[in-house]
């Protein structure tokens, strides 16, 4: 009788395990089957899709690229395909996203094939007929530069400060007007967990930093020492929001235009690895 029972299980975690077999090779056949991603935009120079995309580029996209897409925060997007990008390398970028970047990747659940590919039919409508002027200045006089006057608090490659961004990647991410602005001190956008706060004590000692995190009860902050620091709320006489960036404005006078030029050259070179 137990042999009869143990021939019987046998079978049957045979019969289980062809089953699972069957199965696996159910799925790979179908995954086999799935259309693969196209890699040439199908709705190239369909009006509705342009329209549609349109729509969407500006509820998504214009926030960093701009309402024409040439750029704001983002770099210019309309000069892409001129510079020799593909559909499919674009679409990769969207999808994906760009690490070290706010340029986050596209949730398939929220941004389908779809929607990627009538985006970017209506970028392409927008015609920069010919690619962006290279840059002129000298990239590694504009390292030079970066070293002396910016890596104490900014990082790329691992070296450097920590009380500004990394601007590893920051040749991918940021316009060159966009920078230029931001090294002058004419830009009022402040990248978030950047923003510049005051903290007051009790007996008036004033802490000045960048926010790192904040809830009802307490606030940490990068203090200008770069060390984080963490505070109750119940021991601060008040905590500041203040309106000037804790980076110093570069002007003219601290920084020649022709030195502008090569700082931005070079920072145009960081685009990670």
């Amino acid at each position: 009788m137990r042999a009869t029972v143990a021939t019987l299980c046998l079978i049957g975690g045979a019969l289980v395990a062809a089953a699972g077999h069957a199965d696996a090779g159910s799925q790979n056949a179908a995954a086999s089957r799935a259309p693969a991603r196209a890699t040439k935009n199908p709705f190239e120079g369909n009006r509705d899709a342009i329209q549609n995309g349109g729509a969407m580029f500006r509820n998504r996209c214009a926030g960093c690229h701009g309402p024409d897409a040439r750029g704001y925060l983002g770099p210019d997007l309309t000069g892409l395909w001129a510079s020799g990008w593909t559909d499919d390398r674009i679409f990769t970028v969207v999808r994906r996203g760009v690490p070290g970047t706010e340029m986050p990747a596209a949730d398939s659940m929220r941004a389908p094939d779809r929607d990627i590919w009538q985006i970017l039919a209506y970028v392409r409508s927008l015609g920069g007929g010919a690619p962006v002027a290279p840059p002129t200045g000298n990239a590694q006089n504009g390292e030079r530069l970066f070293r002396t006057n910016c890596s104490t608090c900014h990082m790329v490659g691992a070296q450097g400060g920590q009380l500004g961004p990394d601007l590893s990647r920051i040749g991918s991410g940021r316009t060159r007007t966009a920078l230029a602005k931001k090294v002058r001190g004419d830009a009022a956008y402040t990248r978030p967990g950047y923003e510049p706060v005051t903290l007051v004590t009790r007996d008036g000692q004033r802490i000045r930093g960048v926010r790192k995190n904040e809830d009802e009860f307490s606030i940490q902050i990068m203090d200008m020492r770069q060390r984080l620091q963490g505070y109750l709320k119940a021991n601060l006489a008040d905590v500041v929001d203040e309106q000037q960036s804790v980076m110093p404005a570069f002007g003219a006078d601290r920084l020649s235009d022709g030195d502008l030029d090569d700082l931005l050259t070079y920072l145009h070179t960081l685009r990670g690895s």
